[in-house]
């Protein structure tokens, strides 16, 4: 039994509209594949982890991150390598996870989502034997 995770290719900026008058960012996600099942693993940087929500609804899993723009007192930047701005992005998911079990971490900028399969979705291996 496979596991689908679909996911739409990463442009920049998202379509999403703002009201905050920044940009809407789709995260850079990579996804790896554990034993429970698959990991998402998004850079967010400049959101704090309560400025992360993260929603289920319909097979669809919404990630979105309010970004903060500190401005140093007295200091003016003379060089970004990123603007700043919000986030967000969607996966499909097939109907094999287990809702009740996803997780998500936010360190340093970068959410990491597990996303564990349900029990009887788990894969296993069928030993064939010699008649």
């Amino acid at each position: 039994m496979s596991t689908e995770l679909t996911a739409t290719p990463a442009q920049t900026p998202a379509a999403p509209e703002t009201t905050r008058g920044v940009p809407v960012w789709r995260p850079l996600t990579d996804v790896v594949e554990t034993r429970d099942g698959p990991m998402l693993v998004l850079e967010m940087p400049g959101v704090a982890p309560e400025d992360v929500e993260v929603t289920l609804e319909k097979r669809v899993l919404t990630v979105r991150g309010r970004g903060r723009n500190p401005q140093p007192e007295n200091l003016r930047p003379a060089h970004l390598e990123y603007e700043p701005g919000d986030y967000e992005r969607a996966f499909a998911l097939s109907e094999d996870f287990d809702a009740e079990r996803i997780e998500a971490v936010m360190r340093n900028g970068v959410l990491t989502l597990s996303l564990p399969r349900a029990a009887e979705a788990q894969p296993r291996t069928i030993r064939v034997k010699a008649a």
